[in-house]
């Protein structure tokens, strides 16, 4: 046992290693090919991108990936992954794939239109930082629905609490913010937001309405942390016996996996989650 568990360790640091020595136009590619190789275009789009999310299985978490440049531009980051930029380049890539649009470039115009207010880049508060604003403008493109209401009859979801303002009250958390122009933008941009009507799934009633979920669904994981809205997002995944599961970038110091429990067990035994926001991808 002792022999293997090496050898497994040893694999997986090979994995790691060769992941980072190659390049994101690479895995891109990888991904692409993969996609032509099973005819993942003839499947509609929530079944592409469980079956892509799948092969990101194994790609080490970092945090922050898209906090390293000064000046906003579009990051591209195949090799590593937190939470969000796992399900945003599955689901960038799974776009492509529907549309056989088969080339890195198209894959980095659907990057940004998806990560970007309205699709354009202009400056940090361009980005859609907050989850709800994130499917919510994504909607507006005609990306993703939100189905949470869809899910659970509109007697059991419930309203976010606003304000949310938890990124303009933590400014010293976002280098971003340091920028004057920026952080008044990102305040106005929280106003639209806490004027909205965001509803949840509360987590306590989940178990009930869990079979509506589909593998493929985008899920934001609503907290009780004061000001913002969601704490974690992933990809709903239902296994082979039916049981509906997490596909995720869990946390520093682990990798892209699909959880041993279920969505309901995982959910209950964090604390700090108070429910799901509930986003499907649009079929091409």
């Amino acid at each position: 046992m002792k022999i293997l568990l090496i050898l497994f360790f040893s694999f997986s640091q090979l994995l790691s290693q060769h992941r980072m020595a190659i390049d994101d136009e690479t895995i891109c590619n990888e991904k692409f090919a993969f996609a032509v190789s099973e005819t993942l275009h003839t499947l509609p789009i929530n079944k592409i991108i469980t079956e892509l999310g799948k092969t990101f299985i194994g790609t080490p978490y970092e945090a922050n990936t898209l906090e390293v440049k000064e000046t906003e531009s579009l990051i591209i980051n195949l090799r590593v992954l937190d939470c969000v930029s796992f399900y945003e380049n599955t689901l960038a890539l799974a776009r492509c794939i529907k549309q056989k649009k088969y080339s890195f470039e198209e894959y980095k115009k659907e990057l940004q239109l998806i990560r970007y207010r309205n699709g354009k880049i202009d400056g940090y508060s361009s980005r859609l930082h907050y989850t709800s604003d994130y499917f919510y403008n994504n909607q507006e493109k005609g990306i993703l629905k939100l189905v949470t209401r869809d899910v659970a009859p509109v007697d059991i979801v419930v309203k976010i609490p606003m304000p949310l303002d938890y990124m303009t009250t933590h400014r010293d958390l976002y280098n971003g913010l340091s920028n004057n122009e920026q952080f008044a933008k990102m305040m106005f941009f929280e106003d639209i937001l806490s004027k909205r009507n965001i509803y949840y799934l509360p987590k306590v009633e989940l178990k009930e309405f869990e079979a509506n979920i589909l593998s493929g669904d985008f899920l934001g994981f609503t907290t009780n942390v004061k000001g913002l809205d969601v704490a974690h997002t992933g990809i709903a995944y239902r296994d082979e016996d039916g049981i509906l599961k997490l596909l995720h970038a869990p946390n520093v110091g682990e990798r892209v996996s699909i959880t041993k429990q279920s969505l309901v067990d995982y959910i209950k035994n964090n604390s700090k989650f108070t429910g799901l926001i509930i986003a499907r991808a649009i079929n091409l």
